[in-house]
Order: structure tokens, then sequence, then C-alpha cells
């Protein structure tokens, strides 16, 4: 069964003990998987993806790493290495607030990919950033643990309070 933002958004949308959160439109699609949605893990960094390999080395376990870039157009967080391990630890998708590169080979994989756009420029390794802090970025707070939906209609972020 795939989740389509359109029918969450209807669902939930008056539902009091659910928060969905609708990202500006501004993420280009990537990776074979158009469609992706699960548990949030997050990364806060700028022009630096030490902890983008660290995290991605992790399993995935059907997660969604999002990574706030600061929203660098300066250089590229993820590359095709890096999807190549995001694809083969289970990561269901990756969610950049900055830019990719190996973009046509992204496409190859397996996993789903959204970014603000390529640059061919790696960034540096210095192995500076946080993990598992809430980060915001186009109208919306990412908070580990909460859900994320992504597809061609756009990406959202779930959360329910619980009884």
């Amino acid at each position: 069964m795939s989740l389509k933002t359109t029918d969450l958004c209807d669902q939930f949308e008056n539902v009091p003990d659910v928060s969905l959160q609708v990202v500006a439109p501004m993420f280009k699609c990537f990776g074979k998987k158009r469609a992706f949605s699960g548990k949030i893990v997050t990364l806060k960094i700028f022009e630096d993806n030490s902890l983008v390999r660290e995290a991605l080395n992790e399993n995935g376990d059907g997660q969604v790493l999002v990574v706030d870039g600061g929203g660098s157009m300066r250089c590229a967080l993820l590359g095709d290495q890096l999807g190549i391990l995001a694809e083969k630890n289970g990561w269901q998708g990756v969610v950049v607030y900055g830019c990719i590169r190996d973009s046509a080979d992204i496409d190859q994989l397996d996993i789903g990919v959204r970014a603000l756009d390529t640059h061919p420029k790696k960034s540096v390794k210095k192995g500076i950033g946080e993990k598992n802090s809430v980060v915001n970025f186009g109208g919306v707070t990412f908070t580990p643990g909460h859900w994320l939906c992504a597809d061609a209609d756009g990406v959202i972020v779930a959360s329910w309070a619980l009884a």
C-alpha cells in the first residue's frame, strides 16, 4: 500500500490528535523511489557531509534521513557513493536542504531523494554537525521519530498525540 500526500492531507486535515505540516514546494526528485515514507532521523550540517556518511552507514530500517544543510548551493551533501550506502543499508529516502551530485547515478538507485538542486563540487570533511536534533526549513519542523511522506505532490511531516 502506498501512502499519498494528498490523501493524508484530506484524511487528517481536521483530526485533533494529528499534526500534518506541508513542506514548501522547493525540492527536485531523484532516485527510483519517487514516493517514500518513514520515521525521521535528522542531521544539521553546513557544507560538510561527514555525518551524512556516518548516518547512512547505519541500518536505516526503513527510515528517512532529513539533512538540514542550511540551504547551501555551494557544494553537494550527497553523491552516488552515499546513495549506494543508503540503498544497501535499508534507508527509504534522503531529504537534503541543499544540493546533491551524481544525480544520474542516484536516479538508478532504489531510494528516494529530494534536494534543492545539483552541484558538482564535493563538501568538506570536518565531522561538524548535529544528529537527531529538531531542524526547521521549508516552513516545517522536522522532529526525529515523526513521520515523513514524500511523493510527486510534495513532502509532508506527520505527528500525532498518543493516548
